[in-house]
């Protein structure tokens, strides 16, 4: 159990990630081609809390790290002297064997070309060293990144130091409700019928899950220290991807690697930054953080992430007791600010046709149903009060209520629907149907349909902000 201590708020908050790590051995990736040699010093961060004394490894990570060895080089060929030793000189009368050619090095192994529109950086090693990143035990290809290497720094955990789920196991609704309260958050997502939760108890003490829902391959990931919950299709260029936490943040993001190649991702936006896979983008799939209870009652055969992850962690616990207080800073943050909203403020976040848009949870909950239209697409924007924050009181059942909501495309069988807050319930204008937080109407004319989600998160200000600078804010 974690305990309330009296610390500052930036050193607790460093005490309890490192709490949430595990000791779970990285799982091994096949080698890169393009493996560099380690950078031989590591920056400690500016103004950060102080590393607790588990990280002893120059990785993060609690145990001391193999050194890598670089990849071998072929050794210039020799030719052997034609002049015998007295032990084996022939006789006046033997005639000589023939002498071979001298043999010819082998060339030196190319590497493939980068990516289209990317080159190689020849000066990677010293922005390595001048950013503080130890490559030890990674085979990723440091000569290709798309952002610069003094943006990322340490988290304090190392590679999978924050373990990934794997192997999830799923309980029915009754199986969870022994541990699951009604207004704890989940995020939910649906594939082909095939409907799960995965409770925010479990992936802040995870952040991602590698699962296979309705028989599509997808990654369920969360960063506490954003807010960001966002689900990705893990089939990426032929290949199934299975994704790790690198230990590394980047605007206080979580930095997300697979293991088929060991680039690294950024979570917020599913960009490739550094390795073969840099300046490529992972496809996001709608989801959303909804209260267990509404997810019962829509999906009353859903399934629910199990806490047998076979580690042992406090479930149920907030290891980042009152982190999204209004006046407490983002933790581990370095990057512009953006004043317009307050830098922990909740919004629903979206960008579709070249355009981002925010909605301030302080506006939502108000109206309860926004009509808008971003990117040229008619959209429509729920919001239910109620689910409690994650990331509040040191048990999340017990923390505020922040609201949930929902983000659709208002078009529905060719129509376009308005909506509004009736004082009860959200209803469609144009039937008064009523409709719940996941786009079901569940009473009225239109009963049995559903609006088509579109791809949203409830994101804290300041990391969409930093991301997305040009978002326009609804209400503003």
């Amino acid at each position: 159990m974690v305990p309330r201590l009296r610390l500052p708020a930036a050193v607790l908050t460093a005490v309890l990630i490192v709490a949430a790590c595990g000791d779970a051995e990285a799982p091994t990736a096949p080698p890169s081609p393009t493996a560099e040699p380690e950078p031989t010093s590591t920056a400690a961060p500016t103004s950060s809390p102080p590393t607790p004394t588990a990280a002893a490894s120059s990785d993060g990570s609690d145990t001391p790290a193999p050194t890598r060895i670089p990849t071998q080089q072929p050794t210039p060929a020799t030719t052997e002297s034609n002049t015998p030793s007295p032990e084996s000189a022939p006789s006046p009368t033997s005639t000589l064997p023939p002498t071979d050619p001298p043999p010819t090095a082998t060339p030196k192994p190319t590497l493939p070309p980068p990516p289209p529109g990317l080159e190689r950086d020849p000066d990677y090693m010293e922005a390595l060293r001048a950013a503080g990143i130890s490559t030890r035990r990674w085979l990723t290809d440091f000569t290709l990144h798309t952002v610069p290497y003094d943006e990322i720094r340490s988290g304090g955990p190392g590679r999978d130091g924050i373990p990934p789920i794997d192997n999830p196991k799923f309980l029915t609704l009754d199986e969870a409700g022994d541990f699951l309260r009604d207004e704890e958050p989940v995020i939910v997502f649906e594939h082909a019928g095939d409907a799960r939760a995965y409770p925010l108890q479990i992936l802040t003490w995870h952040e991602i899950v590698n699962d296979v829902v309705g028989g599509l391959e997808v990654a369920i990931t969360f960063c506490p220290l954003c807010n960001s919950a966002i689900a990705f299709d893990r089939n990426f260029e032929g290949d199934v991807l299975d994704f790790g936490t690198t230990g590394n943040l980047r605007r206080s993001d979580l930095i997300m690697w697979d293991r088929q190649t060991e680039s690294w991702w950024q979570q917020f936006t599913g960009d490739g930054i550094v390795g073969v896979h840099s300046g490529k983008r992972l496809d996001i799939l709608p989801s959303a953080i909804n209260s267990w209870a509404d997810f019962k009652v829509a999906y009353p055969n859903g399934m629910v992430l199990s806490r047998d992850t076979g580690f042992a962690r406090d479930y149920g616990i907030n290891p980042y007791l009152g982190y999204d207080r209004a006046d407490n800073p983002p933790f581990l943050y370095s990057g512009p600010t953006d004043g317009r909203l307050p830098p922990k403020e909740r919004v629903v976040a979206i960008s579709l046709g070249g355009e981002d848009a925010a909605y301030p949870f302080t506006v939502l909950a108000i109206e309860r149903a926004v009509n808008d239209v971003v990117g040229g697409e008619p959209i429509a924007v729920f919001f239910k009060p109620g689910t409690r924050s994650a990331l509040d009181d040191r048990i999340i059942a017990q923390s505020r209520a922040v609201g949930a909501t929902g983000a659709f495309s208002a078009v529905l069988d060719g129509e376009r629907l308005t909506f509004s807050f009736d004082g009860e319930n959200i209803v469609d204008d144009a039937t008064g149907s009523i409709w719940n937080i996941q786009g079901h109407a569940v009473s009225g004319p239109l009963q049995g349909k559903t609006l088509t989600k579109i791809v949203h998160a409830d994101h804290f200000w300041f990391a969409w902000g930093v991301f997305k600078p040009n978002t326009k804010i609804y209400g503003a």
